[in-house]
């Protein structure tokens, strides 16, 4: 018999020896293709958390410091606004010598919206509830600052009515480097008067969405399509940039950093729109309690309760949030006395 051209017939016993081999290799191929699969992804988050390291706002050997509870901040700010010791900040000669009369001409311009219909919010199921529905809204027309309120601005605004400076703000004066940033660590009061002493005001949520994404109800000011590079979010700078850093994400009307850098303030309280099948209670505003006393102090903690006040509805997420919260129908909500080093704000007024 030619063995080579012939196969000779396996008997019971060789097939059940040569079945178990099989399902042997079988087993240990998926053994390793998942052992291969959780080492590349273990790598890969190893890297994500060393680059998210390497381009933290601080120096993570003082990390501790840095760590603070929900509504913590609160506190903070609480403290500090209706502290008894009144900070010293600029003078008004002093606010203005921060900047060029070109700068300040550049960072003041506002851009006229029109007036009409534009798609507001979403039907996208992947998104968060309270962004649902998309409708169509009108606007009259309107105008919003170009730019989010640099902190050059807002010292002019401390120095004018001897307003707190911002807490994050050294000695009450701006840090090094960081006048035509947008100001952070204001609250919404904060943001009310100062547009209040602009002669602006706050922009209501369909005025700053329909400045974000025009009239065609696209996610991001430039489109359909998350483009990182575009804007500052999700740590891929580390902290604030600089007014006109992202001239590519400018939205149709040409207006900048309406998603990224800084949650902005707006007018309105966070209500369902209509037609929403929200659960109520989202919209119900928790406080803090106070004061926190025992374990919940040492450790940290903040306790809530349900009120009858209203949070305020921030848009455009930020510098260190996830980048699908920076579309341009996404709401963010806090309380209007809170305060965070990624809260910012810009105006807007009627013509």
């Amino acid at each position: 018999m030619n063995m080579i051209n012939n196969q000779v017939p396996l008997n019971d016993e060789q097939r059940a020896i040569r079945k178990r081999y099989i399902g042997a290799t079988f087993v240990t191929c998926i053994v390793l293709s998942l052992v291969g699969g959780t080492i590349h992804v273990l790598e890969l988050g190893s890297n994500r958390m060393h680059d998210m390291r390497d381009k933290a706002g601080i120096d993570l050997a003082d990390e501790h410091d840095h760590i603070r509870a929900a509504g913590e901040e609160l506190f903070r700010q609480v403290d500090f606004e209706f502290g008894v010791e009144q900070q010293t900040s600029y003078k008004v000669d002093e606010a203005e010598a921060l900047l060029t009369p070109e700068q300040w001409a550049d960072v003041d311009q506002t851009i006229l919206i029109p007036a009409g219909e534009f798609l507001m919010g979403t039907d996208r199921k992947q998104s968060n509830i309270y962004n649902r529905p998309q409708s169509s809204v009108h606007t009259d027309a309107y105008r919003i600052d170009k730019y989010a309120v640099t902190n050059a601005q807002y010292a002019r605004f401390v120095a004018a009515t001897a307003h707190r400076p911002p807490l994050d703000w050294t000695d009450g004066k701006i840090a090094e480097g960081k006048e035509l940033h947008p100001v952070t660590m204001v609250s919404w009061q904060n943001a009310s008067d100062y547009a209040a002493w602009a002669g602006k005001r706050l922009p209501t949520e369909a005025e700053w969405e329909k400045a974000a994404r025009g009239t065609d109800g696209r996610r991001w000011p430039w489109g359909d399509t998350m483009e990182p590079d575009r804007l500052n979010t999700y740590y891929n700078v580390g902290s604030t940039t600089v007014y006109d850093a992202y001239p590519e994400g400018v939205s149709p009307y040409g207006v900048f950093d309406m998603v990224g850098n800084v949650s902005e303030w707006t007018a309105d309280d966070f209500t369902a729109y209509e037609g929403s099948t929200a659960p109520g209670s989202l919209f119900v505003a928790k406080r803090a309690k106070e004061p926190r006393q025992g374990a919940a102090k040492a450790m940290k903690m903040a306790e809530f309760e349900e009120t009858d006040l209203p949070y305020k509805v921030l848009r455009g997420g930020s510098w260190k949030g996830d980048p699908f919260s920076t579309a341009t129908y996404h709401r963010n909500y806090a309380w209007p006395n809170f305060a965070s080093d990624f809260f910012g704000f810009r105006c807007a007024q009627t013509p």
